[in-house]
């Protein structure tokens, strides 16, 4: 497992006009160097939330290299933002917050990181905010520790100014150059996540791929591994052995 650049402990960019080193595309680039380090020509990927969201890049940047891919709990970044509601803007208000200007999420944020982790990232149970009881202590705290470095507030805030920006100028292009995503494609989702209840989440994936699209929700919130866990390794278990993996 890899650190996106500017989350955990991996690099983070400083940022510049345009975005462009916090984007799903750098991102993703970043995965092939560390497989081929690692003695893999080809792969099969499963990722969640903003993992997805490079994950899908992935694999339309590089098909060649992606055998089987799985995405937990997302939509595709551009069918998000172009279905904005109200729902989805109260729901999802980080995304429009974080992707402001530097340096006012970086200092709101700042304020009270730890707040902030525990409210905006890790109260996605589908109940209540701060429920937390699917992450051991020490995740948590690992959690903490990262998120109080301003260095990622900041990495945080690129990738989301990216994903507003040069990220859907990416997408549109893909779009209207007609690719799509072409491997067997696995989409998990939380039936407890009150956004999903907005999308026909395997329409709008079979809509981004001209390969095979399967799925289901699985009984959790937004953090199905940790929620889930015997549920989400059964799927994917299944899904990448069909692929001999």
């Amino acid at each position: 497992m890899s650190d996106l650049r500017g989350y955990g402990d991996s690099d983070k960019p400083t940022g510049e006009a345009g975005h462009a080193a916090s984007s799903f595309r750098a991102m993703a680039a970043d995965q092939l160097p560390l497989m081929d380090e690692l003695g893999h020509a080809t792969f099969a990927i499963a990722s969640h939330d903003r993992g997805g969201r490079t994950t899908h890049r992935l694999c339309l940047d590089a098909p060649a290299r992606v055998r089987r891919a799985a995405v937990l709990d997302i939509a595709p970044t551009l069918t998000m933002f172009e279905r904005t509601d109200m729902a989805f803007a109260m729901a999802y208000f980080h995304w429009f917050l974080w992707a402001q200007p530097a340096p006012l999420p970086k200092r709101l944020i700042g304020a009270d990181s730890s707040y902030h982790l525990r409210a905006a990232m890790l109260g996605w149970d589908g109940a209540s905010p701060f429920d937390t009881r699917f992450f051991d202590p020490a995740c948590g705290a690992e959690y903490e520790r990262i998120n109080a470095d301003p260095a990622t507030i900041h990495g945080l805030c690129e990738d989301y100014r990216a994903a507003a920006t040069i990220d859907l100028n990416h997408h549109r292009a893909d779009r209207a150059a007609g690719r799509r995503i072409a491997c067997p494609l696995l989409v998990l989702w939380g039936e407890r996540n009150r956004m999903w209840r907005t999308y026909d989440m395997l329409a709008v994936w079979r809509a981004e791929a001209s390969g095979p699209v399967e799925g289901a929700p699985i009984v959790s919130g937004h953090y199905i591994a940790e929620e889930n866990p015997e549920a989400t390794a059964a799927m994917l278990e299944t899904f990448f052995t069909q692929g001999g993996v």
